[in-house]
């Protein structure tokens, strides 16, 4: 995650006060003095430190907190609550027209993923939303860009329109609309065109294809690992068109962070969505509460539920649930848990967004590595549907043909039999006892194979 050293250095600095019986004028002032560099470093605005910095010390030094039973845990929350602020407060949700299709503008800088972006947005709105978007390639200057839009669409088995590079972008985008009403899409994604930097001559072309088109939405499509620049640069757009909205890329990059804390503010623009990785749906929408509830090492519970509830089969979830009831957990059942879980994303990622990950040492440097996985699913795939029921029929010859099958060792076979028997005793421990009992006789715990941890 892009705040990684902004959510180290505030979670060090909020620990230090959170359990205090008494709070005073002093502890605060040290605490928004490690809080202001934490910002500082994380390259936002200047400006927003020193208001996030005002705002904090005002109600962390009121009576709010002082008259409070848990004073630290109450400046936590005042911390917490002033961060979810400065992100715009409450999620910024994506405009629906009365009369279809909404038309969104897609602008923003070469080099910030817009046309990337666009396939993305195009992806959630049909799989979040139920919606039937049309792509419009409206980058004439790169042709790249048409044929990366082009292919984008079939990817992900979605119209685009075109009309190649020889038609003003205005009249595409004209077109586009008739045809979207035509073939009843009730989105419009217009892939604008872009430069290395604002000029006159982009905002031009930009203002009049606003203008035929009346766009519902406006998203700015700007690269978080910018930093104060990406905040510039929606600064100008801004003032130039009237965003409605932004939509921050690579937040999951080697970066600061600083951008996606300073844009809101800066230019009174939410930021409406967030690009976490290269994958077709790794684009969320914002929620500021619980970016600030990650950043503070709170977890994110709502976001895991959801993704959980995206990827995960209802059914199948109780049928296991049965299984492990009566200690019938197969090979068949582990390989399956391990694709619903790898569908919601990096594992890395996943546990991070659990409460009190961040007590977890060395969980911001964990990097799991997908070869691993890979290699226990092979592994489980080489085994036969009898072994897979009952792994206690794999003697020592059948070890050396499943690492052969699986390109693998046969350490890393006995290693991956051991784990899974040591699991599924665990499990029986836990459900033939109550929670107390379970707790007491409970050894170690089951590290997943390979001990990538």
């Amino acid at each position: 995650m892009a705040f990684e050293g902004l959510a180290d250095r505030l979670q060090n600095t909020i620990q230090k006060i959170r359990g205090k019986g008494k709070v005073n004028e002093a502890d605060v002032k040290e605490m928004m003095r490690d809080v202001k560099l934490a910002l500082l470093e994380a390259d936002v605005n200047f400006k927003v430190v020193r208001e996030f910095v005002k705002k904090v010390s005002e109600r962390a030094v009121g009576q709010e907190v002082l008259k409070s039973l848990t004073p630290g845990q109450q400046v936590v929350k005042v911390v917490k609550e002033e961060l979810t602020d400065l992100m715009g407060g409450e999620q910024s949700k994506i405009a629906v027209s009365n009369r279809p299709p909404t038309v969104i503008m897609m602008v923003g800088l070469q080099g910030a993923g817009k046309t990337t972006t666009t396939g993305k947005l195009a992806n959630l709105l049909r799989k979040n939303y139920n919606r039937s978007p049309l792509l419009v390639a409206a980058d004439i200057y790169r042709p790249a860009a048409i044929k990366q839009l082009e292919t984008l669409g079939k990817q992900l088995s979605m119209p685009v329109f075109s009309l190649g590079d020889q038609v003003s972008p205005v009249e595409i985008a004209k077109q586009a609309i008739a045809k979207a009403k035509e073939d009843h899409n009730d989105y419009v994604l217009i892939d604008t065109a872009g430069r290395l930097h604002v000029d006159e001559a982009l905002m031009d072309e930009l203002k009049q294809i606003k203008e035929l088109s009346n766009p519902d939405e406006i998203f700015l499509v700007v690269d978080a690992m910018t930093g104060q620049d990406a905040v510039n640069v929606a600064e100008s757009f801004n003032e130039q068109l009237g965003l409605t909205g932004v939509v921050l890329t690579k937040l999951d990059g080697d970066t600061r962070g600083g951008a996606a804390l300073s844009i809101r503010s800066v230019t009174n623009t939410p930021i409406k969505f967030v690009g976490l990785g290269e994958k077709m749906d790794a684009l969320e929408p914002f929620h500021p509460e619980r970016m600030a509830s990650r950043i503070l090492g709170m977890g994110d519970v709502l976001t895991l539920i959801e993704k959980a509830q995206a990827n995960v089969d209802e059914e199948k979830a109780k049928e296991l649930q049965q299984k492990i009831r009566t200690a019938n957990f197969t090979f068949d059942d582990f390989l399956d848990q391990l694709g619903q879980v790898r569908k919601m994303g990096p594992l890395e990622d996943i546990l991070k967004m659990m409460p009190g990950a961040n007590k977890i040492k060395g969980l911001n440097n964990l990097q799991i590595d997908e070869k691993q996985i890979t290699h226990v699913e092979a592994i489980i795939q080489s085994m036969t549907k009898e072994e897979k029921i009952h792994p206690e029929l794999i003697n020592a010859s059948r070890r050396k043909r499943i690492a052969k099958g699986s390109g693998t060792s046969v350490p890393e076979v006995n290693r991956l039999l051991k784990q899974f028997e040591d699991m599924k005793k665990m499990m029986k421990q836990m459900t033939g006892m109550s929670p107390k009992g379970a707790k007491g006789k409970k050894k170690g715990g089951f590290k997943f194979p390979f001990n990538p941890f």
